[in-house]
């Protein structure tokens, strides 16, 4: 399959960056078969740029790593091009490592995932490039409320991979926040069918300050729905159900425990399956 990855300007130049020996600069631009990468010692990114991963269909899976702060992350790819906005804003940059896509030095890769990745039992929720917005790529987590909209309480926190649940803010104690909002839900999509069978909730534990959930239902793209009961505890907890084959898995009708904190909140939301 060919893949091509390219650094983009906010008016869509490709950018430029050059390594310690050379004299030259070269385009942030490279083409590969069924794997590619870009490397510089010489690049700055600022507010607006992108990277724009392109292949050469629709509905592959990928194994991407944007960035140095980033894991290794198998997404799927439902269009034939992924703009990537590298995330900069002041808003941003409280809930990724300070540096994120700073410095000079950068090394991004791309390449097809191997039929053994996609084929493994795993947490098909994990996906740190998860953005804001959809990009058509997948999992990507959505919410009906993100907490003042401030990036360290957006949906996209809770498949990022961090544990870090004793605080609150930005990182690495960034969650989802509910905003006290009684019907609040966050819902995985997967944009493909999936197999799932079980899922492990990290609930915000920055006691006294939180509150928690004593009961949560899970509602799937079937129409099916599994209520589970969940308890005050730093601890991933785990629930087993029937196999499903989904699109999507919502966490929905929180049920808040009767203390003096209005503030539940959830850290991650993993969904454990195969495809």
């Amino acid at each position: 399959m060919k893949l091509k990855i390219e650094v983009l300007d906010q008016d869509g130049n490709v950018k430029t960056g050059k390594n310690e020996y050379e004299d030259f600069t070269r385009e942030m631009s490279a083409v590969g078969e069924d794997y590619v990468h870009l490397a510089t010692q010489d690049l700055v990114y600022n507010e607006g740029d992108r990277i724009c991963v392109g292949v050469d269909k629709e509905n592959v899976f990928l194994v991407v790593k944007l960035d140095e702060t980033l894991d290794s992350t198998l997404v799927y790819l439902t269009d034939s091009v992924w703009e990537y906005r590298i995330p900069l804003s002041d808003g941003d940059v409280l809930s990724q490592p300070d540096g994120a896509f700073k410095g000079k030095s950068h090394y991004i890769c791309v390449r097809v995932a191997r039929d053994w990745e996609v084929g493994q039992y795993r947490n098909l929720a994990f996906n740190p490039h998860d953005q804001k917005e959809s990009t058509g790529v997948y999992p990507h987590a959505v919410a009906n409320v993100e907490t003042r909209n401030d990036s360290t309480f957006f949906a996209k926190n809770v498949i990022n991979g961090v544990y870090a649940n004793l605080s609150h803010g930005p990182y690495p104690y960034q969650s989802w926040g509910i905003n006290r909002q009684a019907d609040a839900e966050v819902r995985i999509e997967f944009g493909r069918p999936v197999q799932v069978d079980s899922v492990g909730l990290v609930l915000r534990a920055d006691f006294p300050h939180d509150s928690y959930w004593e009961e949560v239902t899970l509602r799937f793209s079937d129409g099916h729905t599994e209520v589970l009961k969940t308890v005050k505890s730093a601890q991933i907890q785990t629930f087993s159900f029937e196999m499903r084959t989904v699109t999507s898995v919502t966490l929905c009708n929180l049920k808040k425990a009767d203390d003096e904190s209005p503030f539940p909140a959830l850290t991650e939301f993993e969904v454990y399956g195969r495809d």
